[in-house]
């Protein structure tokens, strides 16, 4: 697994990433035709790292990372409220893409642009110095961060090999309901020990 901590020279990042918008051009030309709008939600005090895939169009429009159903099914799957879940100091959330990629002409979601990656991720996580549980949502973000990644759910099942303190989830998408109900062992097996990791970090 990528380090994910600590680097010296460490500096903020915050501002400079709300205003990029090297993603211009390439969302003007999506289906949607809209403008960047990153999503930055974290910072150096958190303890608890999510790492998804993008923004969807309802949070481009409201701001607030997983405003929306998939939102309330991760809460749900982390067992946090609200106030818990959106406290920047506790719980950082770093998407692969901080923008809304948009929809192609199906109407289909759009991936992570791989340059919002390349142009900021390492230094956003070199933000973080405390994380002591990180949490993998999605191909993109395992890929990115787990050497070896093959599929969702082979990496999602094999959750007893994975690095002390890293959980990988399926997205928490209602596109996934299908999924959820033909393999019953995440909900039996994974949730509760997810649910007991982020408990024991917050309280800790």
């Amino acid at each position: 697994m990528r380090r994910i901590g600590y680097l010296s020279g460490m500096k903020d990042i915050r501002a400079d990433l709300t205003r990029c918008d090297i993603c211009a051009d390439r969302f003007a030309a999506t289906a949607t035709g809209h403008q960047p709008n990153p999503i930055v939600w974290f910072a150096p005090q958190a303890r608890i790292l999510i790492a998804g895939q993008a923004p969807g169009i309802r949070v481009h429009e409201s701001g607030r990372p997983f405003d929306d159903a998939s939102g309330e099914r991760l809460r749900d799957w982390l067992g946090l409220d609200g106030a818990a879940f959106y406290d920047r100091d506790r719980v950082a959330i770093l998407p692969m893409g901080f923008c809304f990629p948009g929809y192609d002409a199906k109407g289909s979601d759009l991936p992570p642009p791989p340059i919002c990656a390349r142009t900021w991720r390492a230094e956003a996580l070199a933000m973080l110095p405390d994380i002591r549980l990180t949490i993998l949502i999605g191909g993109y973000a395992m890929k990115y961060h787990l050497a070896g990644f093959t599929k969702v759910t082979d990496v999602v099942a094999g959750w007893r090999d994975h690095p002390k303190g890293v959980f990988c989830l399926p997205h928490p998408s209602w596109r996934n309901t299908g999924w959820l109900k033909k393999n019953p062992w995440f909900a039996a097996d994974v949730l509760p020990r997810l649910r007991g990791a982020v408990k024991e970090v917050l309280n800790g």
